[in-house]
């Protein structure tokens, strides 16, 4: 990869950084632990409440757990391994790196793990 491919794609990597790093700084920003508080309401409403809140739990999961592979990808361009497979050492495609810039294996790998 050139060097321009490589600036698009750490400035994309930081770009979906920053966003998930605001959701969470808005999150804290609420001051609440859950995004709907239980109320004296109905069994069905209940039910739904604890769902709203599960997803919304889950939610702040995966995003946490974006995060990570985010800066992960980020701190291999500071190595220089950005680019390369981490199971195979060969390097990732720019395709697939445009599609998915945390991309830890490449196609053939990728394919390989998903198939186990």
């Amino acid at each position: 990869m050139n060097q321009a491919q490589l600036a698009l794609l750490r400035s994309q990597l930081e770009q979906r950084r920053d966003e998930l790093l605001g959701q969470s700084d808005m999150a804290l920003a609420c001051g609440r632990d859950l995004p709907v508080s239980e109320v004296e309401t109905s069994p069905a409403d209940k039910a739904t409440v604890r769902l709203l809140n599960d997803l919304a739990l889950e939610a702040a999961g995966h995003n946490v757990s974006q995060l990570r592979t985010i800066r992960h990808a980020l701190a291999k361009f500071d190595d220089g391994s950005y680019g390369e497979c981490e199971e195979c050492g060969n390097p990732i495609g720019f395709s697939r790196l445009q599609a998915r810039p945390e991309a830890r294996l490449c196609i053939t790998c990728q394919t390989r793990a998903e198939k186990r």
